[in-house]
């Protein structure tokens, strides 16, 4: 399932953002998924990619399962560990799920993998509130 945002302007994955990331999220057996690929736009040093932007993409990811769904949320908080460097040219996979849904708190998780050798290089866990 993947769902039109014409209108979305969100750094991350609005495709009406000039200066956006233009990730295009999906829904795969309950899991939201997308692929990425830094370049120098999103470089922090010595060619590895900016931490922002790995955080970034892991907010959008966890948000993403829960705006997939049909759910308006913004992140109430979030934790991240980064595990290693992401040298910029190297696709990642994202990954995000949902651990826990209560009245209008989720709890969510959200990863960033490497493709060509699959190791995780940012996990992260994050308090979404559902809006009503």
């Amino acid at each position: 399932m993947e769902l039109n945002q014409e209108a979305n302007r969100c750094f991350v994955c609005g495709p009406g953002n000039p200066i956006g990331l233009n990730v295009r999220f999906r829904l795969e057996d309950d899991v939201c998924k997308a692929e990425f690929t830094p370049d120098e736009r999103h470089m922090g040093y010595d060619d590895v990619t900016h931490g922002g932007i790995i955080f970034g993409l892991l907010d959008d990811v966890m948000a993403n399962w829960l705006w997939l769904q049909g759910l308006h949320s913004f992140t109430a908080r979030a934790d991240i560990r980064y595990r290693a460097a992401l040298p910029v040219g190297t696709p990642v996979s994202l990954e995000g799920r949902c651990v826990k849904c209560k009245a209008r708190l989720a709890q969510m998780e959200g990863l960033v993998i490497r493709q060509d050798v699959g190791d995780v290089v940012a996990r992260a866990s994050g308090s979404f509130m559902i809006s009503v």
